[in-house]
């Protein structure tokens, strides 16, 4: 039976489900030819408040699709901004951190809230930091290396609040290389100001935007979702 993935051809209408208008630019840049509109959350009545209670970025990256594509199920129903819009409706959502091998692979899914004070709150990039390499202040040069990990999935949006969205796939970038003693850098955000990629001598927070997006998690994993909606549409091998 051929794959039911290869016979779908409409371009689908992209939410992307996350507050942060970075990951918003990246993934309209990356699949803006293969959607027919691309949103941020700004388009639901409310984005949803997630309780990332998964023990990999995989399952957290899923909770966050299906919680946005619910909202924006009902958002669509509701005559919002979503109303009138043909099927299909896909959720994006991530979920990334750093899994540092010297501390057994922590701070791993709670990478945001590392050095949190209170249950469920994040803490800022400068705490994170500190709290890292307190940690591994004892540990030698040699032993610090770690990886950067990014997760996406894609969930259908239902035509109604009352049905379920799908999960319709799952995709993974990964990026190693090994933590410095002092923060390095002003470019990017969280644990980027003491992460060097393999084969650099400058953190993530030292490189240029656009060099840091070709190597890091979440430019791998962004480039893997393109190459599986390109199957899930039907339309690999095509010219854009």
């Amino acid at each position: 039976m051929p794959d039911s993935r290869s016979q779908r051809s409409t371009k689908p209408t992209v939410v992307v489900g996350t507050g942060n208008p970075h990951k918003v630019r990246e993934i309209s840049a990356l699949l803006g030819d293969l959607a027919a509109a691309i949103h941020d959350a700004g388009v639901l009545a409310g984005a949803p408040d997630v309780d990332e209670t998964g023990a990999t970025f995989e399952e957290n990256a899923r909770l966050k699709a299906v919680a946005f594509a619910r909202a924006a199920a009902g958002a669509r129903s509701a005559g919002g901004a979503l109303h009138g819009t043909p099927d299909p409706i896909w959720v994006v959502s991530d979920d990334s951190g750093l899994c540092v091998e010297a501390l057994d692979g922590r701070p791993g899914v709670h990478s945001a809230r590392y050095a949190a004070t209170s249950a469920g709150e994040n803490a800022d990039s400068a705490a994170n930091n500190r709290k890292l390499l307190r940690e591994l202040e004892r540990v030698p040069d040699g032993a610090r290396s770690a990886r950067f990990v990014c997760a996406v999935a894609v969930a259908s949006v239902p035509a109604g609040p009352l049905e379920a969205p799908r999960v319709l796939l799952t995709v993974r970038g990964e990026c190693r290389g090994r933590i410095e003693r002092t923060p390095r850098g002003k470019g990017g955000f969280g644990y980027d100001p003491l992460f060097v990629p393999e084969g650099s001598r400058h953190t993530f927070a030292e490189l240029p935007p656009r060099e840091k997006n070709t190597i890091s998690h979440r430019g791998r994993a962004l480039q893997a979702l393109r190459a599986e909606v390109e199957e899930l549409l039907g339309v690999a091998g095509r010219d854009q």
